[in-house]
């Protein structure tokens, strides 16, 4: 009962959040929007984008040869009107520019063309995570134009700039009579980024971090405390690790629990693997160590099904304003079909939890199914195994 009444004290402070994991709207995806760039891709089995589009309808059926702005968000669309979350943060894993001037030696390059962004519009995203190992895919010029392009369409950005400072600067989401949510987003080289790709004093890059220690801790501690007020939550969105594998690094698990310990972090939006992975709740706050992928044109693409990279989570996390801990976390999981985000069969939903329960077992999580669409996390008590119920 105490627990109860609490919760409905702290109702006009909770704030929820749609975390998204890799959004990647180039290549294939682009080549069936309203205006695809050119095809040309500069990879080692295939150099014409439109080549992904026929592997996907060879594995799932025919894709619209021009499809609306929307198509690809799919069943995602009903999600978001359906719980209404007050911000929608992805990591967006694409240049967005009409840029030829293409990174050598990288092998997968990612573009979008500009007058695409109307895909993002429609989706309502608030804000974008930049810093990862595809905004740079397209050279410097991609990368301005990238910036420009999001500005332009009044969406938020984290994570890249054309120096430091602005790589580092944070979004700041005002979320009217509850407080603000500010999201940092970082890299690592890890997940693929070049070292060359940080952010200079004069030189346009990503906000790169060049390692996981104390130092790299006390860093972020201080660009925290110089925005963080009173009813502000603030989420860490990290692009980290390979994208294949379920084995979670003691390194980033260490440094995720730092940034909730000592440098004013509430929430980490961890992404880069193509599938999902386990999450835990630290001093009541998430930690989400790898998304998966929200939308891409892996479709047909055969060597890492045991994955199931084609499955995801739309992740809604409510957190308390005043406090900056998880209040619940509701997962909606998907399927990508057809270059479009559908809900999963029953089949994949329990799949999903039962990878969610295997890899959530070392933090003491574990979900459950509403018998509908919607998993449920929940914290296991450490001493007695059973559920803690002050967390679903």
């Amino acid at each position: 009962m105490e627990k109860a009444q609490a919760r409905l004290s702290t109702k006009d402070h909770l704030i929820t959040i749609f975390l998204g994991g890799d959004v990647m709207t180039g290549r294939g995806i682009d080549q069936i929007l309203p205006h695809p760039s050119d095809p040309f891709i500069p990879e080692v089995y295939l150099k014409d984008a439109r080549e992904y589009v026929r592997l996907a309808e060879g594995a799932n059926g025919s894709i619209p040869t021009t499809a609306s702005f929307s198509y690809i968000w799919g069943d995602a669309l009903e999600e978001w009107e359906r719980v209404a979350p007050d911000v929608k943060l992805i990591n967006l894993e694409t240049s967005i520019t009409q840029s030829n001037d293409y990174w050598r030696g990288k092998g997968i390059n990612y573009r979008m063309n500009p007058e695409n962004i109307d895909c993002l519009t429609a989706a309502k995203i608030d804000c974008c995570s930049l810093a990862n190992n595809h905004v740079l895919d397209w050279g410097y010029s991609g990368l301005v134009e990238t910036i420009t392009t999001l500005k332009t369409a009044q969406i938020k950005i984290a994570g890249a700039g054309q120096n430091l400072q602005s790589a580092e600067t944070p979004a700041i989401m005002e979320v009217k009579g509850k407080g603000r949510a500010i999201a940092f987003s970082f890299g690592l080289t890890t997940s693929g980024i070049p070292v060359s790709w940080a952010a200079g004093k004069d030189k346009p890059g990503v906000n790169l971090l060049l390692d996981l220690s104390e130092r790299t801790v006390e860093y972020i501690q201080k660009q925290v405390a110089r925005v963080k007020q009173l009813g502000d939550v603030v989420v860490a969105s990290i692009h980290w690790g390979g994208n294949w594998g379920y084995e979670i690094p003691s390194q980033q698990i260490a440094f995720a629990h730092q940034l909730i310990d000592h440098a004013g972090v509430d929430l980490i939006h961890g992404h880069s693997s193509h599938h999902v992975k386990g999450i835990e709740i630290y001093r009541e706050r998430l930690i989400i160590y790898g998304c998966g992928d929200l939308i891409d044109d892996y479709e047909g693409i055969s060597g890492y099904q045991a994955f199931r990279d084609d499955l995801g989570l739309m992740y809604f996390a409510t957190l308390d304003s005043s406090t900056g801990e998880l209040f619940n976390l509701q997962m909606i999981p998907t399927q990508i079909k057809r270059f479009r985000v559908q809900g999963a069969s029953t089949s994949d939903i329990l799949w999903l939890r039962e990878i969610l329960n295997r890899e959530g077992e070392r933090f003491g999580t574990q979900v459950q199914w509403d018998g509908n669409k919607t998993l449920i996390l929940e914290k296991l008590d450490p001493i007695s195994s059973s559920r803690d119920m002050s967390v679903i």
